[in-house]
């Protein structure tokens, strides 16, 4: 069965190019062959335009400018490189020598092949390079992604405000922690803003050009954790069908950032403190450690010194992992925060879906007196959801906030009247009581509930608390 992905030959020899193209297409779905080095952009561009784009270049290192030195290979490496990075690229030259294929290494190949080449040798390098390539694309892929999240955190569509003195301290202790290498971890209830201080820490650290590599372990199976954490080789068990890059290794020269690390079962704990302790991974099937170099940056809304006590957590993981701790306040306990956020998102779903609206003393005076369990990410849904709704030229809250909701008050107790019998208004409200009740905490609040954490989660997002 070939192998999906493809592959260019750049040769000036057409007896090279038929011979590469025999052996190869056996074992790959694409390969393409051109004889001009000029070539390459306009089909590199053809590739990715046609949603097959190239991975991997077996690029001549000579062609006619001279014979012997290599220095058009070289050229050629470099635009490739800034081309598309992610192409791997295997210089070739009838004129080998070691110091050459030192200096093609040196200069980004990923290997280097003499010819004439053993077949055998030719299909290992370049199978090689062929996953080399992939664990390129997925690191560019989740580069994408946390760019992606940096922009929507750049715009503030979940705002990082706040002017109170708890936040000050925060901002603060951000600051002068981002500066060291010093793995952090983050506490604060669910809503409360965690990723995005863990964002704001890589921003402001000497690792900000580096990757920032998000795992939220409140959403990952037990069983899936290792392989996602360290990776493993085709093989490794049942459903390891290739080999898979760990987020370990991913995030390496930046910021790894563990969400609702309280989830991490115990024998896992094992082995991050491990790993954080050697600096070293082996992904699952694996023989070959893997230096690491990662900073760590970790948040619950758990008590994991309760957690300690209780034997869900290690004491020793807990002591490397929080070298810097920082707590964030409930948006309940910075009530003077509340008009600079409604403020800010007045304005940015104002922009969004083209409404100019006020808000009156009165609906300040309520949204500032709400006790907001789901904190600000409940508050930003909320404005959203009344500048969607409002009807007028001023913003109506009685759309988002109702009375039993804004007074956090639990559900009704026996022989009180219900208001409503809408089972999904009654569940919106046990769960917002819940959540003020256990103060945040989504993991008590869910068993108090008789939910999974999972379920939890997706209830949370439904009701944007």
């Amino acid at each position: 069965m070939k192998q999906a992905g493809s592959i260019l030959v750049v040769d000036d020899n057409p007896d090279i190019l038929i011979a590469a193209r025999l052996l190869l297409k056996q074992h790959y779905q694409s390969v393409k062959t051109t004889d001009n080095p000029f070539d390459i952009e306009g089909i590199v561009n053809e590739q990715q335009q046609a949603d097959q784009p190239i991975d991997v270049i077996l690029l001549d290192m000579n062609f006619t400018q001279d014979s012997i030195s290599g220095q058009e290979g070289f050229y050629w490496l470099k635009k490739i490189a800034a081309q598309d990075p992610t192409i791997v690229v295997l210089l070739m030259t009838a004129y080998s020598d070691i110091q050459l294929a030192v200096d093609a290494i040196k200069a980004g190949a990923a290997d280097f092949i003499a010819k004439p080449w053993q077949n055998d040798q030719l299909l290992a390098s370049v199978a090689a390079a062929f996953s080399h390539a992939k664990d390129k694309r997925q690191v560019g892929q989740l580069k994408r992604q946390t760019q992606g999240l940096n922009d929507a955190l750049n715009s503030n569509k979940f705002a990082f405000l706040g002017q109170s003195d708890a936040m000050l301290k925060v901002f603060d202790t951000i600051e002068r922690a981002a500066q060291t290498d010093a793995n952090i971890l983050i506490t604060g209830e669910s809503g409360t803003g965690k990723e995005l201080t863990a964002h704001a820490i890589h921003q402001q650290s000497l690792r900000h050009s580096g990757p920032f590599i998000s795992v939220d372990m409140g959403a990952m199976s037990a069983s899936l954790m290792e392989s996602e954490l360290f990776g493993h080789k085709k093989g490794a068990f049942t459903d390891a069908k290739e080999d898979r890059v760990g987020r370990f290794e991913l995030a390496g020269g930046g910021s790894l950032f563990l969400d609702e690390l309280g989830n991490l079962p115990l024998e896992q704990q094992v082995k991050l403190l491990a790993a954080l302790q050697n600096r070293q991974i082996t992904p699952i099937g694996g023989s070959k450690t893997i230096d690491v170099d990662i900073r760590l940056i970790s948040a619950t809304n758990d008590n994991l010194h309760e957690a300690v006590g209780e034997g869900r957590f290690r004491q020793d993981l807990l002591y490397r992992i929080n070298t810097v701790e920082i707590a964030l306040p409930p948006l309940r306990e910075r009530h003077q925060d509340i008009p600079l956020l409604v403020d800010y998102y007045l304005n940015h779903f104002g922009q969004k879906y083209k409404r100019e609206l006020s808000v009156s003393n009165s609906s300040m005076q309520a949204l500032s007196s709400y006790q907001w369990p789901g904190n600000v990410r409940e508050l930003a849904h909320a404005i959203e959801r009344a500048v969607i709704l409002s009807t007028g030229t001023e913003l109506d809250i009685g759309s988002v906030i109702s009375a039993p909701a804004t007074t956090g008050s639990a559900a009704p107790q026996q022989g009180e009247q219900y208001d409503t019998f809408n089972l999904e208004e009654l569940e919106h409200r046990a769960i917002r009581a819940a959540l003020t009740h256990f103060q945040g905490n989504v993991s008590h609040a869910a068993k108090a509930l008789g939910l999974t954490r999972g379920a939890m989660y997706r209830r949370l997002e439904k009701y944007g608390l």
